[in-house]
């Protein structure tokens, strides 16, 4: 009732509300980074620091980096997924654009003695090099404006660039892992990311893609949801659902969702991989 109540002035006064929010989003960085049950220290987000983040995925995550030599973590927030990969002594490259969210992550990095041991960009990817608008933020920040009920109001221009541009043929030959979690901006990234997909041995692309949630109001299903899928099977892959039992995703069904707008699909993560060859996660 109190919301209720304060709302319309709220909406008056639109800046006081955005420099509330970035004082609240700016607040994690005094926090002191604890031991995690996963062997790092973190801080910065309660469920990461107590390991009760994303049980299933950290599992998956974890099999897949015993079986590659470089992880890349494209949206990689405070550095929970990137802290896993360096205590396995895994040569990392982080993408995050979000200032507050790279406060931390440098905090993380630095609290574990890995100063040397991981590169990070502090841009989003996308399909082309420049500035954009980004919105929300902390674990929710998104390029697509409007992303699960994000106020208008809540943006900021950070710097963009593509994951060709960035790291082109660098690790062709190296087995790698991508994580990528980047609120429905999967697509423009891989629209950048032509010679990444291309190389050999082909990456395991570890993702997000979402159906009707957390899509902007005026737009309901996602617009990329049928191209995103159809540019990892172009460039030879296969995708699997990340679940306790995995089970191949098949163009038909993907297509079927498309046409109807009733997503089957049981999970909206999924893993791409070499076609006609197994996950390590299974």
């Amino acid at each position: 009732m109190a919301l209720t109540a304060v709302r319309p002035l709220l909406r008056r006064f639109p800046n006081a509300v955005l420099f509330y929010r970035y004082l609240r989003e700016g607040y994690p960085i005094f926090a002191k980074p604890k031991p995690t049950l996963l062997g790092f220290r973190l801080a910065g987000d309660v469920r990461m620091e107590t390991g009760s983040y994303e049980k299933m995925e950290v599992g998956i995550v974890e099999k897949c980096l015993d079986n590659v030599e470089v992880f890349v973590n494209i949206g990689a927030n405070i550095g929970y997924y990137c802290c896993l990969a360096l205590g396995k002594s895994k040569p990392t490259v982080a993408f995050e654009p979000l200032d507050a969210n790279l406060k931390l992550l440098y905090k993380n990095v630095a609290a574990n003695g890995w100063h040397d041991q991981i590169e990070i960009f502090p841009i989003a990817l996308s399909n082309r090099v420049g500035l954009i608008e980004l919105f929300g933020g902390h674990t929710g920040a998104s390029l697509i404006e409007g992303w699960a009920g994000t106020p208008e109001h809540h943006r900021r221009l950070v710097p963009r660039s593509t994951l060709d541009t960035v790291l082109g043929d660098r690790f062709r030959g190296a087995r790698c892992l991508v994580l990528v979690d980047i609120e429905g901006a999967e697509y423009a990234m891989l629209q950048g990311a032509v010679r990444f997909l291309a190389q050999s041995p082909k990456p395991i692309w570890m993702i997000e893609i979402q159906g009707a949630e957390h899509q902007p109001s005026s737009v309901g299903f996602n617009p990329d949801f049928l191209n995103t899928f159809h540019t990892f099977w172009s460039n030879g892959y296969d995708g699997w659902t990340v679940e306790p039992t995995p089970r191949l995703v098949i163009r038909d069904e993907v297509e079927a969702v498309w046409t109807t707008r009733q997503n089957t699909l049981p999970v909206h993560n999924f893993i791409f991989v070499e076609a006609n060859t197994t996950p390590p996660h299974i």
